[in-house]
């Protein structure tokens, strides 16, 4: 099975070797038909803790770091 790739802005940092990355989405209103922009925050796994809050990362899945830990750090996005 493929892994999810995902691409987003980190917003925070939480700890040693985590980033917060915000993902957004679009999605259309069923009734008004109108698109609207959804956000999730994730907790991304930063090995070398390089990333810093405003640069825009790919993240891709990964097996569980920790209890809230799916996710790790692709590359930067340009």
């Amino acid at each position: 099975m493929p892994k999810r790739v995902l691409s987003g802005v980190v917003v925070g940092r939480s700890g040693d070797k985590t980033v917060v990355v915000r993902v957004d989405r679009r999605v259309k209103h069923r009734l008004y038909k109108k698109f609207m922009l959804r956000s999730k925050k994730y907790q991304v796994h930063d090995e070398e803790n390089e990333y810093k809050v405003g640069d825009n990362v790919k993240i891709r899945e990964c097996p569980p770091i920790s209890k809230r830990k799916f996710w790790e750090v692709l590359e930067v996005k340009v």
